[in-house]
């Protein structure tokens, strides 16, 4: 008990051990994006070239909301993303990690344009991102789509 009153003592006069405890004991941790969401899905041979494509598709409102359009309808983003674009999605099962997170500000600062586009021809290796170019979407239908997906930054 003597222990038990000492450390209460204690912490009651060092608001920076009550902090400090509060961190560790009682607040849940809060996770930014960890390091394999941030690594590259572009193979490293092909990742220089990937990343000099740009989206030629203005983001211009209409051409945002074109691929809000294709996002939750055609292309089936939503299936595995969610609405909100959280990775949250509506089909459980899925043999590898949750679907990426949309409004991760790390992850889409880590994602160039053109980095994107290729998972969207080629899927993303080591996930359940299937190839959508050209079975499913058009080259230009891709690019609206990505500008839809930039938007979940929040930008």
């Amino acid at each position: 008990m003597a222990t038990s009153h000492a450390s209460e003592v204690t912490m009651r006069r060092n608001p920076v051990l009550v902090l400090l405890w509060l961190w560790v004991c009682v607040i849940p941790p809060v996770h930014g994006a960890d390091s394999e969401v941030l690594k590259p899905r572009v193979p490293l041979d092909q990742i220089a070239e990937a990343r000099t494509w740009t989206n030629p598709v203005p983001a211009a409102p209409d051409n945002i909301e074109q691929g809000k359009t294709i996002f939750h309808g055609k292309a089936f983003c939503v299936t595995c993303h969610g609405r909100d674009g959280k990775g949250l999605g509506e089909i459980e099962g899925l043999r590898g990690k949750l679907p990426r997170n949309f409004t991760d500000k790390a992850w889409q600062a880590a994602r160039t344009d053109g980095e994107l586009f290729w998972i969207l021809k080629n899927g993303s290796p080591g996930s359940d991102m299937a190839s959508f170019i050209p079975l499913v979407l058009t080259e230009e239908e891709a690019w609206h789509v990505l500008l839809y997906v930039r938007s979940f930054s929040g930008k």
